[in-house]
């Protein structure tokens, strides 16, 4: 049977119509000391759809010749043309450079805007708000070894950062190089989003999904003003509703529901803006970084899945449905010579974004950087 979908302007041909999410026990998890929601481990992982998509590696130029770094934040632009991207500068820290790590690249990868040098030390989400305003997670502070080689360093990270279109900072959340609870501080800010009202929502922290006992842990999601003022904050360290192992990346779908991708717990939890718990989705696997467009199109991108971190699962890019949950398409991992995430088969990105052409942009983190686009097959081809 054969079905359209419309992924931005452009119309893909399905090759069978997506049929929808349905649990099922998973012999790969057996034996393998699982820990996490019991639910998790009844879910058939979802390895095998259609792959309209061509994957094209090393996406992008810097200036200067200037080669990638570690690219997690990437989000497309307000004209739905241009994408953001935060390269780490050239690395995995920005800490001990002076090079702009966000750049604006236009549909053919060139760079036609930068800024933040000295302003950010590990980019790691990034969404543009309504105004086109470019909204920056520095998810941690310097180390004590990179404040030695540059003292300029201490005292930022660990900080939302909000940047006029042009580039100029217009607003702090957190307080630079300190970690802690808000409104005072954040803990690891993995990723913001901005609603269509203005609101501010931040997942916190990172190095949550490492951590086997709520010792230390943060599982934090909080609701900001669009001034700058918290409203509240939901969430512990944990494996329950509204508890989460590293909030990593935020959504929001045309209902105005916020998507968190929980990564150390390898699901995605809907919230209403109040950031009440609405339902748990699996079925888009262990994902770092979710983007869904105006049409609810749910791009999830999963850079760790191994026999070790999700048994059963391949790392790829998963395509589906906001609203009812199915997964249409998987396009696999790409190899290299060492392996995406904490080991397992092949790459693929952490941050993921979409254009108004439905082409996929994904940032690329570890042993394969920078940018790689995802473009769709026409009809006919």
């Amino acid at each position: 049977m054969s079905q359209t979908r419309n992924l931005g302007s452009v119309v893909l041909l399905t090759l069978f119509a997506a049929t929808p999410f349905v649990p099922a026990t998973v012999a790969a998890q057996a034996g393998r000391g699982y820990s996490g929601p019991p639910e998790h481990a009844n879910v058939e992982p979802v390895n095998a759809r259609p792959n309209p998509y061509e994957t094209q590696r090393n996406w992008g130029h810097l200036p200067d010749g200037r080669t990638w770094g570690s690219v997690s934040a990437v989000h497309v632009d307000i004209d739905g043309r241009h994408i953001w991207a935060g390269d780490r500068c050239g690395t995995n820290s920005c800490a001990t450079s002076n090079v702009d790590p966000m750049v604006k690249l236009d549909p053919y990868g060139n760079v036609v805007q930068s800024f933040g040098a000295g302003q950010i030390i590990w980019p790691h989400g990034v969404d543009v708000d309504r105004e086109g305003n470019i909204w920056v997670a520095d998810a941690r502070a310097a180390t004590a070894a990179e404040i030695q080689q540059n003292p300029a360093a201490a005292g930022k990270g660990n900080t939302v950062l909000k940047f006029s279109p042009q580039g100029q900072l217009l607003m702090t959340i957190g307080t630079g190089g300190q970690a802690g609870a808000p409104p005072r501080a954040l803990t690891e800010p993995s990723d913001v989003l901005v609603a269509p009202d203005g609101s501010i929502f931040i997942g916190e922290a990172h190095g949550d999904q490492f951590l086997d006992t709520p010792q230390g842990g943060v599982g934090r999601i909080s609701k900001w003003s669009p001034d700058g003022r918290l409203i509240k904050t939901v969430g512990t360290w944990g494996y329950g509703p509204n508890q989460f192992r590293g909030a990593h990346s935020l959504a929001m779908d045309s209902q105005g529901r916020l998507f968190v991708a929980d990564r150390g717990n390898r699901r995605i939890q809907i919230l209403d803006q109040d950031l009440n718990h609405l339902e748990t989705w699996y079925q888009f696997s262990r994902i770092s970084g979710i983007y869904i467009d105006s049409n609810d199109v749910l791009y999830a991108i999963d850079s760790e899945s191994d026999d070790n971190y999700n048994p059963g699962w391949r790392k790829g890019l998963r395509v589906g449905s906001a609203r009812t949950g199915e997964v249409w398409y998987y396009v696999p991992e790409h190899m290299s010579a060492r392996a995406s995430g904490m080991g397992g088969i092949g790459s693929m990105g952490e941050g993921v974004t979409a254009d108004a052409q439905g082409n996929v942009y994904g940032g690329e983190v570890g042993p394969i950087t920078g940018l790689t686009k995802f473009v769709p097959r026409l009809l006919g081809r």
